[in-house]
């Protein structure tokens, strides 16, 4: 089956249009997983932890990097290999072009050794499509604010860095999206209704569902 991953800055509608996605894959009978990164198995969950959690001594940006790596080979490893060879869409909350986004733009970090890296970690494992849902700085926060306003949640080490280190972020997200036409580039701004509309035709052109 095929490997969808979902990118953007924090904020963009990524969960919500991973599960809209999904929802409509089960109604076609198809068999599949939603998963995240940093995350989607124990050892991921308590990297996660450790790398959102904000402490008096942060991970320095190349441990920060490491620590993300170590997630994604286990992740690789123990859920998305096995669930691609079982036949299963793998709907996935982040992947190897985040590790570019963040720690290359956002970090400084050579793009060169973070790419490396991702091939190391996954085995040269890529995307069948990374959906990437693009969002301004000022309309991420808004959002990010409303969030925290209803929910009461607190923003995570990451979600709290300066506006400078996101928008480095998003205009890596939007340079690697013109390397390959494997990427689908969305106006976030627009519906969540809209932006599934979207998606669905290009799956529908890709020939990977018929309805």
């Amino acid at each position: 089956m095929f490997f969808v991953v979902f990118e953007g800055i924090d904020g963009s509608g990524k969960s919500t249009l991973m599960k809209m996605l999904d929802q409509h894959l089960k109604d076609l009978s198809f068999s599949t997983i939603i998963t995240r990164e940093p995350g989607g198995t124990e050892i991921g969950d308590q990297l996660r932890d450790l790398i959102l959690k904000k402490t008096a001594q942060p991970p320095t940006p190349r441990t920060e990097l490491l620590m993300y790596q170590a997630s994604r080979a286990q992740h690789v490893d123990l859920v998305i290999r096995p669930a691609l060879e079982n036949k299963k869409w793998v709907l996935c909350d982040r992947f190897s072009a985040s590790s570019v986004a963040f720690q290359g733009g956002g970090r400084g970090i050579s793009e060169e050794q973070v790419k490396w890296l991702n091939n190391f970690s996954t085995n040269n494992l890529e995307p069948h499509l990374t959906v990437l849902l693009d969002l301004s700085i000022e309309e991420s926060h808004k959002r990010r604010s409303q969030r925290s306003h209803q929910t009461g949640a607190v923003e995570d080490r990451i979600e709290s860095e300066k506006e400078e280190f996101h928008e480095r972020v998003r205009q890596s997200f939007l340079k690697q999206a013109k390397t390959s036409n494997n990427w689908l580039v969305l106006d976030a701004t627009q519906s969540p209704e809209k932006l599934f509309q979207i998606l669905i035709q290009n799956l529908k052109d890709r020939s990977w569902v018929l309805k």
